[in-house]
């Protein structure tokens, strides 16, 4: 450069530098008309080196930037060859800390720019970092420039990107030799030619600065993906998942402008994904249709029966393998219905991947962001149902919680979403859920198998062909398959149907929903394992080990829903098990009610009845009988006794149990009321009143014998008044009937008049005393003629009934069980515990008095004033109203 125009643009005056850039442009001229590009890579280089590079001189780096900008304007359409020299030191003035100097570069940029247009693409990634950062920029002035700068930029990418090469990639020579070649597309130099702008490039930048927090940066990088998606031609959607997931973090910017853009970005891109979807789909089934419709006709010219169908369809076959490819895919079925191509319908969108960006954003603390997440899994069911399947687990852990969340919007989208994966998994198949899985596979495989093997009928020798028709006859079309549907395989809308449910990461999942703080959570967790079961109730018992202690301890959960849903799954898994895992069911729950006692006195009653609606009462009842009966804690048991007797009296879900019971005339009703029997005598109570309900008085007449030799606690006699009120309820009013028939049931009397000696003077004992009293008189009245009948009756047998239950073993049974309990209970009073399992005060007896005067004849007394304090049923009475309450 000359000397004059040096000094022009090293001035600090803006003036005398544009008119040193004025002069430059002309001697660059002068020099690009004589084609001297020797001395026009001198200037550009001392431009470069001596101004623009000039750190420490801001007025030498603004001339620098203009005389850059003047000769490549000066160059034109020749600036091509140069840019590589030109752009980055204007890039590196960017970065300069004079806010001019920033402002001055992002002008001289816009001017190569405009000049360059599409060969400035090769140098979009650098230029996009560089107005990136300036688009936070602190200067007014400079945030301007640069918008002015983005501007021009999307246009020229708007434009040109998916398709402009640039000049100095594509000489002349090869565009004339290939548009020479008439087969040959218009462009066909694009494919040995890479285009200026290459997305794949720039997305891995895009992702770097997706996760910037300046909200004015964020509205530049939504405004160039919403440019970018906006192309058709780039497919931008393709490499969504690199940068969603900072895509979707954009929405918890206060800035409102940051946030309705993301939001419109998001839109769009969902909008987008379902267009795809949908082409697909419909060419899919247009695919189908089209290849059913051919081999339909097909078919029909080969079955009709002549040998021209015949000879003419083996000609199309030979004529078809002569090509040399065996896979010959006709044109309408790359394409659409009439053959033409649709947008989007080779677009690969990685749904998968995308799924796994924005589930966990389900779980935000911001409610835009949730909401869009949820949106986005709503309409993925109708997007790729099949593909929702793999994340059913992480989503039901994600869902479930925001079903309870405290928002309503949110609440509502949860539980669609819930709804939707319901129906995905109920639209299942039985195999693709439960074990035996293989066998659709092994179906399609075999089907696969034998359109393979007709493959390689059709390659072998021609000879063998006609004499495979002639033997087959009308076989030969089936073994034969047409052309046309070789290359569409039958299973390929069957890999996502194929994808099998983690059933074992599902319930995992839904299990440690129990520990949610919200009960609708927990709830429709539960609801989900209802039907989870219900579906594939085999997989639900293979992996019962770790659910089935979560759902036990789920009994004791604060809700009542809870607790009814737990238990109808308990009976669900129950009703299909075996008797061992029945068995063990069993186990467990009686081994939660004696570590957790308060379980039991309030929720106990309640799972009982529950477990007898869903399940059959009487396996319940022998099961539990059968192992309290081996229960080493008498106490426990004989507490859980009581609870079991008292549903076996009241619930109404019994009432057909009660029944079998009050006739012992079967096998069945005699060995229930055994197993009860032997399970019951922890309980004597219990004991008797079970012999009540069977209508066997002799036994419990002959038990009464054995409670004067009991100990007579107070928890004994509230047992007895609950009982006495018992009898006055519905259940007994057959036995209250029965009084008016003292010759049938001559026992009966003794039993109620033994009770009557057994209570003190209370409420209950005036009860029982009034109704004995009113049907006295029929008593007295047949007192002379009971004597003979009872002589017929032998010791240990009910009249009218069938001799196989072992009265006397019973009586022994319940002496044995009596006084293990008592000896176990003289064990706790030796190590200083409370008298009786309950803690209840004991009454005065003849076998803990210790006084000779107490003799046998004064069993079951209850004295006045006596250490048990008991009175005439004054402390009997507060612990009934008590026990009431």
């Amino acid at each position: 450069m000359d000397n004059s125009i040096q000094r022009s643009l090293n001035d600090k005056l803006y003036d005398r530098r544009k008119l040193g850039a004025l002069e430059l442009e002309k001697v660059v001229r002068e020099c690009v008309a004589h084609e001297d590009h020797e001395r026009i890579r001198l200037i550009i280089d001392q431009l470069c080196h001596e101004f623009a590079y000039a750190v420490h001189q801001p007025h030498a780096r603004n001339g620098g930037l203009i005389g850059l900008a003047a000769a490549s304007i000066a160059l034109g359409p020749e600036v091509a060859k140069y840019l590589k020299e030109i752009v980055p030191p204007v890039l590196a003035c960017f970065a300069d800390q004079d806010a001019r100097v920033r402002y001055y570069a992002c002008e001289s940029m816009y001017n190569i720019a405009k000049v360059a247009k599409g060969e400035i693409l090769p140098f979009f990634n650098d230029v996009f970092d560089a107005l990136s950062k300036l688009a936070a920029d602190s200067e007014l002035s400079v945030k301007n420039g640069a918008e002015l700068l983005d501007r021009l930029v999307k246009d020229i990418v708007a434009e040109s990107a998916p398709t402009y090469v640039s000049v100095l990639q594509s000489p002349e020579q090869s565009i004339i030799d290939d548009q020479s070649d008439s087969n040959s597309p218009t462009y066909a130099s694009e494919a040995a030619f890479k285009t200026a702008f290459s997305l794949p490039l720039f997305i891995p930048l895009l992702t770097e600065r997706i996760h910037v927090i300046n909200p004015f940066t964020r509205i530049f990088l939504v405004s160039w993906i919403t440019l970018l998606d906006s192309i058709p031609d780039l497919e931008l959607v393709t490499y969504l998942p690199n940068f969603l997931g900072g895509l979707f973090k954009f929405l918890s910017d206060p800035n409102q402008d940051v946030h309705v853009a993301t939001q419109q970005a998001l839109e769009g891109f969902l909008a987008e994904i379902k267009r795809i979807a949908s082409v697909k789909r419909n060419i899919e089934e247009s695919r189908k249709s089209r290849t059913r419709e051919r081999a339909r006709s097909e078919d029909g010219s080969v079955n009709d029966g002549t040998d021209e169908g015949m000879g003419r369809h083996l000609s199309e076959k030979l004529s078809l393998s002569d090509t040399g490819d065996n896979t010959i895919i006709p044109d309408d079925e790359k394409s659409g219905a009439d053959g033409s191509w649709i947008p989007g319908q080779d677009v690969v969108v990685a749904y998968q991947k995308i799924l796994e960006i924005f589930i966990p954003f389900i779980d935000s603390s911001e409610e835009e962001i949730q909401l869009t997440a949820l949106r986005w899994v709503d309409n993925f069911f109708e997007i790729c149902p099949e593909d929702m399947l793999p994340f059913v687990p992480r989503l039901l852990s994600h869902v479930l919680p925001a079903i309870a969340h405290e928002i309503e919007v949110v609440r509502q989208a949860a539980l669609k979403v819930n709804t939707n994966l319901l129906n995905l998994i109920m639209s299942l198949s039985e195999e693709s859920v439960s074990p035996p899985m293989s066998r659709q596979p092994t179906r399609e495989s075999t089907g696969m198998g034998e359109r393979s093997g007709s493959d390689r009928r059709d390659s072998m020798p021609r000879q063998s062909l006609p004499k495979e028709s002639d033997s087959m006859g009308r076989r030969t079309p089936s073994s034969i398959p047409p052309a046309p549907p070789t290359p569409i395989p039958p299973p390929s809308p069957t890999p996502p149907k194929q994808a099998d449910l983690d059933y074992s990461a599902t319930v995992n999942a839904l299990t440690l929903q129990f520990l949610n703080e919200h009960e609708q959570t927990r709830v429709v967790a539960l609801e989900w394992l209802l039907m989870l079961h219900k579906k594939a109730p085999r997989k639900m018992l293979a992996i019962n080990d770790g659910t089935f202690p979560a759902l036990l301890k789920t009994l004791s959960d604060p809700s009542d829903q809870v607790v009814t849903r737990d238990l109808q799954l308990l009976s669900q898994i129950s009703h299909n098990s075996e008797d061992d895992y029945f068995t063990s069911f069993m186990v467990s729950l009686l081994s939660l009610f004696s570590t957790d006692r308060r379980l039991l006195e309030t929720r106990g009653n309640l799972i009982i009845r529950h477990l007898c609606v869903n399940l059959n009462p009487e396996r319940i009842y022998r099961t539990l009988a059968d192992i309290l009966e081996k229960d080493e804690d008498v106490e426990f048991a004989s507490i859980m006794v009581q609870n079991l007797n008292n549903n076996l009296i009241t619930a109404p879900e019994l009432t057909d149990l009660r029944k079998r019971l009050r006739s012992l005339d079967t096998k069945d009703g005699q060995t229930f009321f055994v197993s009860l029997f032997r399970s019951w005598c922890h309980n004597a109570v219990a004991t008797f009143s079970l012999c009540l309900l069977a209508q066997a008085y002799e036994q419990a007449s002959n038990l009464l014998q054995i409670f004067a030799e009991l100990e007579i606690t107070v928890n004994l006699l509230i047992q007895i008044d609950k009982l006495v009120q018992l009898l006055e309820s519905p259940v007994f009013t057959y036995l209250r009937l029965q009084l008016l028939e003292p010759e049938k049931h001559p026992y009966l009397y003794k039993c109620l008049y033994g009770l009557l000696m057994l209570l003190p003077q209370s409420s209950a004992f005036a009860a029982l005393k009034n109704r004995l009293n009113s049907v006295s008189a029929i008593g007295y009245l047949h007192v002379a003629p009971r004597a003979a009948p009872p002589e017929r009756e032998r010791p240990g047998r009910l009249k009218g009934k069938v001799d196989d239950i072992k009265w006397v073993e019973l009586l022994e049974k319940f002496k044995s069980v009596q006084e293990r309990a008592r000896r176990q209970q003289m064990f706790h009073v030796g190590g200083g515990g409370n008298s009786g399992g309950t803690g209840t005060p004991q009454v005065m007896s003849p076998t803990r008095s210790g006084t000779p005067a107490a003799g046998k004849n004064t069993v079951g007394a209850v004295r006045p004033g006596g250490s048990g304090g008991l009175g005439l049923g004054g402390r009997l009475a507060a612990g009934r109203r008590g026990v009431r309450k």
